[in-house]
């Protein structure tokens, strides 16, 4: 079983060496690349002021906040939720700079996020590595592979890891379901090339042949395109 977790957090500001908290904590469990439904959600009161420009990016307030519970309130509840998985985080840089700094504040919690989880995958990164210089923030993800049924105005840590989840998904689609590696390729070439050949006058051996419509090698052809496309390797039907 590959249980990973999509993370997201919002803020009060953008550098907790400046005093800055997290805010707001959203995760979406994935087991074997499917969302189980599970989550994890909450607000935190941050006992400090909430920057201007976090305000416009994700609309919550410190009077919002005032009632929410602290972070110390919620922490091994979200410990129990994320340990033993793979974090999908998208700028993982901040958000597990910004969970560590929490738990340094507590007494008694002297360990990191790292320390408790199998991996941190930087999804940020992996876009970058598939599209380098092209925007890769989660917005142009979004648009890129066309994920749709998420609207927002505003960034929410939940619905950031919900639409996460399904770009992560489009950005490795294709990936353990198709396996065109190239020693899968290989080996389907050696069985073409090594099947045995027929002659027009072997009748009980000759294969059925069907004309696809223009309509239809187009939608084969673009199947296969999505193919190279995700796996980045070019399916044997497409070579010359």
């Amino acid at each position: 079983m590959i249980k990973q977790i999509l993370l997201d957090t919002e803020t009060t500001g953008i550098d907790f060496q400046s005093g800055h908290r997290i805010i707001e904590i959203g995760c979406v469990e994935m087991v074997n690349r499917k969302l189980t439904g599970s989550e994890f959600h909450t607000y935190l009161n941050p006992d400090r002021e909430v920057d201007e420009g976090a305000i416009k990016i994700h609309g919550l307030t410190l009077e919002f906040l005032q009632d929410k519970p602290r972070f110390k309130d919620v922490v091994d509840e979200f410990l129990e939720f994320i340990k033993d998985s793979e974090l999908l985080i998208h700028n993982a840089e901040f958000d597990i700079g910004f969970l560590n700094y929490e738990l340094s504040l507590m007494s008694g919690r002297n360990f990191s996020i790292q320390d408790i989880t199998e991996k941190i995958t930087d999804t940020l990164q992996l876009a970058r590595e598939q599209h380098p210089g092209q925007r890769n923030s989660l917005d142009a993800l979004v648009q890129r592979y066309k994920v749709t049924g998420h609207e927002r105005e505003l960034h929410g840590a939940l619905l950031d890891s919900k639409i996460l989840g399904d770009v992560y998904l489009a950005m490795t689609g294709g990936q353990t379901d198709l396996l065109f590696d190239s020693n899968v390729q290989q080996h389907l070439k050696e069985r073409v090339n090594s099947s045995p050949k027929h002659t027009h006058n072997d009748n009980s051996q000759k294969p059925m042949l069907i004309k696809l419509s223009k309509e239809e090698e187009q939608d084969n052809l673009d199947y296969l395109n999505k193919m190279k496309k995700e796996t980045g390797v070019e399916p044997i039907w497409l070579e010359e």
